[in-house]
């Protein structure tokens, strides 16, 4: 899906392609957004910038993205979008955008802001999953030329198992999940081990700093691993990406240890 295997995972209202450009030397992709798509999904993010949140509000979000993701076009990582949004109809325009792009569409199933949530997006998706496959579907599909599709997801949800949850956006049309993993981070071996029998490609997440937290979810069977906070820290950055080559070149018989 990308190398080298370190993406650049989304914040809200920070990650865009000025964002994303200052880190290509490092990361393998770079997961833009989250942006807001639709009217229940915008208003939440008007009521989070109340509240002192950063959000992405352009007039026309769709035109934003293809704005965004064609500053990118060449630049030495592949591009994702990380979308909000609680019907399907613009979920499927940006679709349409991120596959002319090589963009890869991320589902947004991770967000727990309350506003969000009640309008029927973000980790809202966890408890209702056939609304979450809807979105994948109407993702992945478009026509039958839909981009790769990501789906980003969010452990310790009382009731909700991720590795279930792996399993079905797989049959929906998913291409990878991107685990947040939080402080639960053996959640990412249960993942893999569907990911295994369905040819999803596994982002981890959540505290990836150095060689140590690299090493841990890699072992767990995660295909490549994410920075968020830090992903405007060259020094973080620095490490991680050395972690990970380190660890795939061994698995490819490139480095003798």
């Amino acid at each position: 899906m990308f190398e080298p295997r370190l993406a650049l995972a989304s914040l809200s209202g920070r990650s865009d392609a000025e964002w994303a450009e200052r880190a290509a030397e490092f990361a393998g992709a770079a997961f833009l957004g989250g942006i807001a798509l639709d009217d229940p999904t915008r208003n939440a993010a008007r009521e989070m910038v109340e509240r002192d949140r950063e959000e992405f509000l352009p007039d026309d979000p769709v035109a934003f993205v293809d704005r965004q993701l064609a500053r990118l076009e060449d630049a030495d990582l592949r591009a994702g979008f990380n979308v909000r949004s609680a019907s399907l109809d613009p979920v499927r325009e940006v679709a349409r955008v991120c596959a002319d792009r090589d963009a890869i569409l991320e589902i947004n199933a991770h967000c727990r802001q309350d506003e969000m949530c009640r309008a029927g997006a973000g980790e809202s998706f966890l408890r209702n999953p056939d609304r979450l496959c809807e979105q994948v579907a109407a993702a992945a599909d478009v026509a039958n030329g839909g981009p790769d599709v990501s789906v980003k997801v969010r452990a310790e949800l009382p009731g909700v198992d991720l590795a279930e949850i792996a399993r079905i956006v797989a049959e929906a049309g998913a291409d990878a999940i991107h685990v947040d993993a939080m402080d639960s981070e053996g959640v990412v071996a249960e993942v893999s081990e569907v990911a295994a029998d369905t040819g999803l490609f596994v982002i981890a997440n959540n505290e990836v700093r150095d060689e140590s937290s690299v090493r841990e979810y890699l072992a767990y069977g995660a295909d490549a691993v994410s920075v968020g906070r830090p992903s405007d820290d060259p020094a973080v950055l620095r490490r991680v990406r050395a972690a990970t080559d380190e660890w795939f070149g061994v698995q490819r018989g490139e480095i003798e240890l």
